[in-house]
């Protein structure tokens, strides 16, 4: 990715933050671990060092790519205007035509997307339906269970 990925502050702070701890809270224990499963012997037949050694790599493996999102990252700035436009880090309330529940987002980039936080990946098909539009729009999305509309009810920074 020459140029980079679009993510906030804060959720460039969170993989920092994490990478921070895997590298020296996570690899101590799992260097522990390694230790004392050597010292109960025969290495062959020992589960608990060739899981921990399994935890080891996958462990390297989650640094690895933590390393590889943060060199692409490029912090963006939320960007919703003072007109109240859906923009990147914007949260807004939107309420679904059909069913008439209200749901909250907040539309950010897709390394920090998280669903159960209610934090959507601007690359997402609701997000990318809900991008420029304005209090009291009406936006439609392609789901797989067939189109469904939103109301656009609030637009925050």
């Amino acid at each position: 990715m020459t140029d980079g990925y679009a993510i906030t502050q804060e959720g460039l702070d969170a993989l920092r933050a994490e990478l921070e701890q895997l590298e020296t809270v996570a690899r101590a224990e799992i260097a522990a671990r390694i230790k004392t499963a050597r010292e109960w012997g025969d290495l062959k037949e020992n589960g608990e060092y060739h899981a921990a050694k399994e935890d080891q790599a996958h462990l390297e493996t989650r640094i690895k790519r933590l390393q590889e999102r943060l060199r692409g990252a490029k912090v963006v700035e939320a960007n919703a205007g003072p007109d109240g436009v859906v923009g990147f880090g914007t949260t807004v309330e939107v309420r679904d035509d059909q069913s008439g529940r209200v749901s909250t987002y907040t539309l950010v980039g897709a390394a920090e997307a998280s669903a159960k936080d209610g934090r959507l990946s601007i690359e997402s098909p609701v997000a990318e339906a809900l991008l420029g539009a304005r209090e009291g729009d009406a936006v439609s999305v392609e789901t797989p269970g067939g189109a469904r509309t939103f109301v656009v009810v609030r637009v925050g920074a």
